[in-house]
């Protein structure tokens, strides 16, 4: 949705959080999601969402006319769904007015979708706040963890006047081993360009990369994304939400809290 901005959505909308009243940190656009898909099987036109799997179209989702969505009697179907809700909601926490959320959560999975966004909110958060040479480093330790060998004279003590940051060699499983470029951008606000992605390109052609890596805590306009895979030395982006998948894939310097969220089987009373 962010990269295709459809309906005319942005990066930054999509991926955005907020702080709520008393401190807790959720993401918009995941509860309007999350909204809008319960709405839509709701009214039949989806079958029930599974965690971890696709959203499936029932065949009335597939062929019902959308200009009039949702109609009167669709409305009461979904205001009767967000009625039970509420109802089952408040059974559980004995109480109208739950003081631990300044948002409805709907259910389990959703607070298991707005918890694992805040932390990784947090995440890119502190990564901005990092100084140059730390973010660097990070990245550096990141992509070594990716299986990237880097080398210590050419990758470290140098790279800082030569327009990369960092440099290393991939073996891959022919065992064929290639030349690694690093280039690393702590962007606040905006997003990376092509003329960023063409200077890199001409770093790496000092170093003979065969290909390199751009990694960055926003992310890549379409140019940018172009640019990248253009002529012999392709370049593989990472951006902020990639980057934090990535922390969260190898288990860079976090801390994984187990924990369980009962189905909505539990919450059927009768």
């Amino acid at each position: 949705m962010a990269d295709n901005e459809y309906d005319g959505l942005t990066y930054k909308m999509v991926y955005s959080s907020k702080t709520g009243r008393k401190g807790n940190t959720y993401s918009p656009f995941m509860f309007d999601f999350n909204f809008g898909i319960k709405n839509l099987h709701s009214v039949g036109y989806l079958e029930q969402p599974k965690r971890g799997q696709d959203i499936v179209l029932t065949d009335l989702g597939r062929n019902d006319d959308l200009k009039s969505y949702p109609t009167d009697e669709q409305q009461k179907a979904i205001d009767t769904y967000w009625d039970q809700k509420k109802a089952e909601r408040i059974a559980r926490s004995k109480t109208k007015d739950d003081p631990s959320e300044d948002v409805v959560m709907t259910d389990s999975t959703d607070k298991e979708d707005t918890d694992n966004l805040s932390w990784k909110a947090e995440l890119l958060a502190c990564l901005m706040a990092f100084d140059p040479a730390k973010f660097e480093s990070f990245s550096r330790l990141l992509i070594s963890k990716m299986g990237v060998v880097i080398d210590k004279e050419r990758g470290i003590v140098r790279s800082g006047d030569h327009g990369i940051d960092g440099f290393g060699y991939f073996t891959s499983d022919e065992f064929r081993t290639s030349r690694v470029a690093i280039q690393c951008k702590r962007y606040t606000e905006g997003a990376v360009s092509e003329p960023e992605i063409d200077k890199f390109k001409g770093a790496m052609d000092g170093f003979n990369a065969e290909y390199g890596i751009f990694v960055t805590t926003s992310h890549f306009t379409e140019q940018a994304k172009k640019k990248a895979t253009q002529g012999s030395n392709t370049v593989t982006l990472i951006d902020g939400q990639e980057l934090a998948d990535l922390v969260e894939k190898y288990q860079l310097h976090i801390t994984p809290i187990v924990t369980y969220a009962l189905d909505d089987y539990y919450y059927q009373f009768k």
